[in-house]
């Protein structure tokens, strides 16, 4: 009895050991697993996970819908489009004279391949089209897409409707904190407040911008424009060498990106202002 007791707590022990071992071991691999940069929108409960040169187009393209005054819906259309034609890039070819982020033909009266590989050109061209559409708000969305782009596999771009639905919503301001991007922090990133300034007003409009070398405030009049604008700028942040997007409570800052936005209790609850930090000169 005594020695079958003593087998069984040295058992226990091993176990223990076993069991502590391996603890250790999978949070130093964890630990000295690699960091892999990225962007993700999470909106009732799917998410859409992107690399940063996706993320800076999905934003491009959801901001210029809000500057058109159209709906987060022509968005959604929009992005499930580029989706199907580039995977969000902007391609400088593809099938036949196809090139940009909607594939969009010099050949079919879309413009010149010039034109067409300028982001912000070919976006406004997709959605001058969709606005001839008659009732493009209350339709399929992979309806709608075929319409503006009479692809030859028109039902494609519903398979990515989810991840175009969570972006738009995220992305035009209508859910809030629900876009982050995870980025590693550079400490050579220099800071680009004058570029970021130009950069908003080509994507938003008119925009009334305070800036000096190390911050740059965006006052807002609504909070759907303020979210917008501050989940444009993290998808942004690594461009443009910011340190912390600010808005209402909630912050989103480089040096812990992984964690997404966090309650910041120094920032107040006001949501008139959307503040952004970079790194001071060296």
């Amino acid at each position: 009895m005594r020695k079958a007791l003593v087998i069984l707590l040295s058992l226990a022990v091993v176990a223990g050991l076993v069991t502590f071992g391996a603890y250790l071991l999978s949070d130093r691999l964890a630990g000295e697993l690699p960091f892999t940069e990225g962007c993700e929108a999470t909106v009732n409960g799917h998410s859409a996970s992107l690399s940063l040169e996706e993320a800076e187009n999905a934003a491009l393209i959801s901001a210029v819908s809000i500057r058109r005054g159209m709906p987060a819906r022509a968005a959604t259309i929009a992005l499930a489009t580029a989706f199907q034609e580039s995977g969000l890039r902007n391609l400088s070819g593809g099938h036949l004279d196809s090139v940009g982020l909607f594939q969009q033909r010099p050949s079919m009266g879309w413009g010149t391949v010039e034109q067409i590989l300028d982001p912000y050109y070919s976006t406004n061209k997709f959605y001058a089209a969709l606005a001839k559409i008659d009732g493009y708000t209350s339709m399929e969305i992979t309806d709608a897409a075929q319409r503006v782009q009479k692809s030859a596999a028109g039902q494609a771009y519903a398979q990515h409707e989810p991840d175009a639905r969570a972006l738009a919503s995220s992305l035009t301001g209508h859910s809030t904190a629900a876009f982050s991007c995870a980025v590693r922090p550079d400490e050579s990133a220099v800071a680009q407040p004058s570029a970021l300034r130009a950069e908003l007003r080509k994507s938003f409009g008119s925009l009334t911008v305070s800036s000096n070398a190390t911050s740059t405030a965006v006052r807002v009049s609504q909070a759907e424009r303020g979210w917008a604008i501050a989940q444009w700028s993290v998808a942004h942040a690594k461009k443009f060498g910011l340190t912390s997007v600010t808005f209402g409570n909630q912050r989103w800052t480089m040096g812990e990106s992984r964690s997404g936005w966090q309650t910041a209790p120094d920032a107040g609850s006001g949501t008139g202002t959307v503040r952004l930090a970079f790194a001071p000169p060296a």
